[in-house]
């Protein structure tokens, strides 16, 4: 069955479906959609996805979207990917899918509400909001120092112990790459208390290179277009 993807690689969880189906050798094909023209909000966009958001997916005639759902879907349609990126295991295989349970309510939201706030909201014609933003940095510190302490053992390199990456460490590695939205003053803030992360993100770029840095530089030339929007003014708040 052919698979169609519908992302935008700016968005954290299209760039991490993207990474594992080039990391796992699966052909697809990727249709961009433009987030700034609002193509996901388009009639057409929404027969895939009633939600309006990206990642969504197309799999013969099987619609899906949500990013944990369509990599665990992924998982189990192609026999060619690794065991460890969702274990058969049913108790690793748990823990796996605990992360990413974990993963929106805690890291995203803090990630996003941070960086959104604090930082890219003029480029979408919205003022800043510091109180949101500190909000957000909050669960943002938060969730970091429950990933330093807790979902990073000292019994393997990645999430809950494992020994190579699951699709909890992509999606929570791309989440935390929103990061380079910011200034590096402020990026070391944030991650420089957490050495184990700070490993972490490194090991799982390691594990999915050539694809990871192929699929981030997106990320990196939107930044600048994005900053140069930005009046100076506002860059300095964030």
């Amino acid at each position: 069955m052919a698979l169609k993807l519908y992302v935008h690689r700016v968005s954290q969880p299209s760039r991490a479906l993207v990474i594992f189906c080039k990391s796992n050798g699966i052909e697809f094909e990727e249709a961009h959609i433009d987030l700034m023209k609002k193509q996901h909000k388009s009639p057409d966009f929404l027969e895939i996805n009633p939600m309006g958001q990206v990642p969504s997916m197309v799999h013969g005639d099987f619609k899906l979207f949500e990013s944990h759902a369509i990599l665990t879907y992924l998982t189990a349609a192609y026999p060619e990917v690794a065991d460890h990126w969702y274990p058969s295991d049913i108790k690793q295989r748990a823990k796996v899918q605990s992360v990413l349970d974990w993963h929106h309510s805690n890291l995203r939201r803090g990630a996003v509400g941070y960086i959104f706030n604090s930082k890219l909201a003029p480029a979408f014609g919205i003022p800043l909001n510091p109180q949101a933003a500190a909000e957000g940095e909050k669960t943002l510190l938060a969730s970091l120092s429950t990933l330093d302490s807790f979902w990073l053992t000292d019994s393997g390199k990645f999430l809950v112990g494992q020994d190579e990456p699951s699709v909890a460490d992509l999606s929570l590695v791309c989440e935390l790459m929103q990061l380079e939205f910011l200034e590096e003053d402020d990026r070391k803030r944030i991650l420089g208390p957490f050495k184990k992360v700070q490993q972490w993100i490194e090991d799982t770029k390691i594990a999915t290179n050539p694809h990871f840095d192929e699929v981030h530089e997106t990320l990196f030339q939107a930044r600048a277009m994005i900053l140069k929007q930005i009046p100076t003014g506002e860059k300095s708040e964030a």
